[in-house]
């Protein structure tokens, strides 16, 4: 298929190359030309200027980029992808963005006959990397069924929701249950520490029963060692949990836990810690300086 891809950042660079490999024809953009240009080196395919003319013919659209700011100014300015795709076509946006945004974008694309699914991820880097992401998609049935086997090229599981806004809702499940496991985890392994225990072994031990979680099988050993320099950084845990708060307060949701490890990340970043990763919580319980 003729494909665009927006957004080469350390989630979109992969993700567009696992489409070329598998044999689409693939045009990028992303606001610093260097990056777009290295990835045609990388993978072939070719790079266009702007969002507008990197659309021009394609037949699905994907764009991953930082927050709901940048999705309008790649979905829906004057030189945006809406601007350069064609009626029956499909936008499908990976950003981790508001409902809001999405229902809008999703109003935009139907008034000019495109399809939208807002279809944010989840796997981290490692999992664009290695084509294992998972998809919560919201859209149109028929939309969805037109550029499901084109998403699952680097997913291991491609899922839609509901209707427009509900893939960016479940995102925001995922992050408020990330949040609240990296701090029950943090503590964990901060009492076995104070406790005099051997970490690691307790790890092993627990993590063979009920406490058992993504979270501790990949993060819990660096934890241990004190290295946060990979991964999701808590710059944009902050950005994804600020999303589920300002939607809770909309839906009349209580997250009382997501609300203090939100500020448990503020502490985080005055520590200068913005951009290490989500499981630097530890930090602030090992080292409260």
């Amino acid at each position: 298929m003729k494909l665009s891809f927006l957004g080469l950042g350390v989630m979109g660079f992969p993700m567009a190359g696992h489409l070329a490999r598998a044999g689409h024809e693939v045009t990028v953009y992303n606001r610093s030309a260097a990056k777009a240009v290295k990835w045609v080196e990388t993978y072939g395919g070719r790079s266009a200027a702007t969002p507008a003319q990197a659309a021009q013919g394609a037949e699905i659209v994907m764009m991953c980029v930082g927050n709901d700011h940048d999705v309008r100014a790649v979905a829906t300015s004057n030189d945006g992808a809406l601007a350069g795709m064609a009626r029956g076509a499909i936008l499908v946006d990976h950003t981790t963005a508001s409902a809001d945004v999405a229902r809008e974008v999703f109003a935009a694309a139907n008034e000019k006959g495109v399809g939208f699914l807002d279809a944010p991820v989840s796997g981290g880097q490692a999992g664009a990397e290695n084509g294992k992401l998972t998809i919560m998609v919201g859209g149109e049935a028929d939309v969805f069924a037109r550029a499901e086997s084109v998403l699952a090229t680097y997913a291991r599981a491609v899922t839609l929701m509901g209707g427009p806004g509900s893939g960016q809702l479940t995102k925001m499940v995922n992050q408020i249950c990330i949040a609240g496991l990296v701090e029950a985890l943090s503590e964990g392994i901060h009492f076995a520490m104070r406790a005099g225990l051997d970490p690691e072994r307790v790890l092993d031990v627990i993590s063979k029963g009920a406490a058992q979680s993504w979270q501790m099988e990949n993060r819990g050993k660096t934890m241990i060692a004190g290295k946060f320099d990979f991964g999701f950084a808590v710059d944009w845990m902050r950005k994804d949990l600020a999303i589920c708060l300002t939607e809770a307060r909309t839906n009349g949701a209580r997250l009382p836990v997501t609300a203090v490890v939100d500020q448990f990340y503020a502490q985080v970043q005055a520590h200068g810690g913005g951009r290490w990763d989500t499981s630097s919580l530890i930090r602030l319980l090992n080292d409260p300086k």
